[in-house]
This record gives structure tokens, C-alpha cells and sequence, in this order.
């Protein structure tokens, strides 16, 4: 019987080294301190890890709060299915639900903190079978003016964001004048491609050309000894001196 309930403590323990057996292991996860301007939403983050999967039916959220003078610590939210807001109270009309069961988030979101609100948040959240584990706290701080680091951060994030928004412009403006200045040497070349074309090789300006004058050469035969005699040469401008004189001649062998 002793060695039987040995055996049986023995299997037990290696199950529950194993993970097989394993009931408890929420993880809670917080965004820790938390510091706020008088009159403003903060968000109380707050994100967890089941070992089981999540039963979007079975999951519970409950969130506590504890003022920072001390007191007791009072119930401001819950959730089951669906969010319950406080319906009474300091909080009344001043929580809102911000997480997502599905995606592992628990958040709330408070509406115009108060200086009432300083104190210690405690979120908590059971997926069955994951029902025991540790909880998540946040430390809120409510102040009439943000910090000296929420300006720095608030300042650098936006200088940055004017600095993109800058850079973002310089490259599409750089980028319309490279296109613009492509298609007007595009244009230039397709003006000057037909001129090309157009040319003739041969063709020369006016005042470089040369006039060149044809002469008009004429053959004699003498009828008396059927020679031919030498080629004589003359342009037009001559050939109406030489017509009187061939009809002088004519004139003369008439008087023969």
C-alpha cells in the first residue's frame, strides 16, 4: 500500500514538472508608474499570458483601486463577457474599457484624471483553468502640469514629425522637377529629330554656292574639202554678235 501511494505521488510530480497537470500560470503585465496632467485621459495598460487558451466567455477582469492617503481598496471595474462600469462613486462615468480579450489586453482608460485618482491600480485576470497567479499594479500620479520629460519627449516628437513631413515634400518636389525637366528635353529632341531628317546633304548656303556656266560647243564642216575644223566655243551671250556677220557673208556670195 506504501509503495502504491510512492508510485502514485511519484507519477503526480512528473506531471506536474511536465506542465501536464499545470492550473496556475497567469501572467500579468503593466506599464508600472504613471503620470498625468489634471484633466486628461491616461490609458492603464495592462496585458496577460494564459497557459490555457483563452475562453473569451470564461475570462474575468477585475480591476481595484487604492486611494494614496490609504483607505480601503474599492472595485471600479469588471469584466465577464462584457464590461461593467462603476455605476457609483468617484469613477462613475469616468472608466472606459480599452482592451481586447483576444488579443490578451485588459486596459482601461480613465477620463479627466483627478487628483482623487493618485494611488495603486491593480489589474487581475482568471482564464480557467488558470485561475491563480500573480497580479498587476500601477502607481498613477496625477499633476497639474506634465513633466519636464513629457515636454522634452512631446517636443521631440514633434520636430520630428515636422522634419519628415519636410523631407517627404523636398523628395516630391525634387522628383516632379527631374520628370519635368525629362520630358522637356524629350520634347527638344523629338522637335529636332524631323530638322535632321529634313536636310539635304548636298545643299549648301546661298553664298557659299558656285555658278557654273555650260559652253556650247559647235562643229564646222567646210564644203569645199569636207574638213571638219576645231571646235569653237562660246557662250549664248556671243552667238547674236556672230549672227550679223554669217549674214554678211551670205550677202557676199549673192554678189558673186
Amino acid at each position: 500500500m506504501c509503495v502504491n501511494g510512492l508510485y502514485l505521488l511519484a507519477v503526480l510530480s512528473g506531471l506536474a514538472a511536465s506542465g501536464v497537470l499545470r492550473v496556475s500560470g497567469m501572467r500579468i503585465y503593466t506599464s508600472g508608474d504613471v503620470e498625468a496632467v489634471n484633466g486628461t485621459d491616461v490609458r492603464l495598460k495592462c496585458t496577460f499570458e494564459s497557459s490555457a487558451p483563452i475562453n473569451a466567455r470564461l475570462v474575468i477582469v477585475s480591476w481595484t483601486f487604492r486611494p494614496l492617503s490609504g483607505g480601503r481598496e474599492l472595485s471600479i471595474f469588471h469584466y465577464q463577457e462584457k464590461p461593467y462600469l462603476p455605476p457609483e462613486g468617484i469613477f462613475k462615468k469616468h472608466i472606459s474599457w480599452a482592451g481586447d480579450i483576444m488579443g490578451s489586453d485588459a486596459s482601461i482608460i480613465i477620463r479627466e484624471a483627478r487628483f482623487i485618482y493618485n494611488g495603486t491600480y491593480t489589474c487581475q485576470v482568471t482564464n480557467p483553468p488558470d485561475v491563480h497567479g500573480q497580479v498587476g499594479e500601477i502607481k498613477l500620479r496625477v499633476v497639474k502640469t506634465a513633466s519636464f520629460n513629457d515636454l522634452l519627449y512631446l517636443v521631440l516628437a514633434i520636430g520630428g514629425g515636422i522634419a519628415a513631413v519636410v523631407f517627404c515634400l523636398i523628395i516630391i518636389v525634387s522628383c516632379r522637377r527631374c520628370k519635368r525637366q525629362y520630358r522637356q528635353r524629350q520634347l527638344e529632341d523629338d522637335e529636332e529629330a524631323p530638322r535632321k531628317e529634313r536636310k539635304d546633304p548636298t545643299a549648301c548656303h546661298p553664298s557659299r554656292a558656285v555658278h557654273l556656266y555650260v559652253s556650247q560647243s559647235s562643229i564646222e564642216i567646210d564644203s569645199s574639202d569636207g574638213m571638219i575644223s576645231d571646235a569653237s566655243t562660246g557662250d549664248p551671250s556671243s552667238s547674236e554678235d556672230d549672227g550679223p556677220s554669217s549674214d554678211d557673208d551670205d550677202d557676199d556670195d549673192d554678189d558673186d
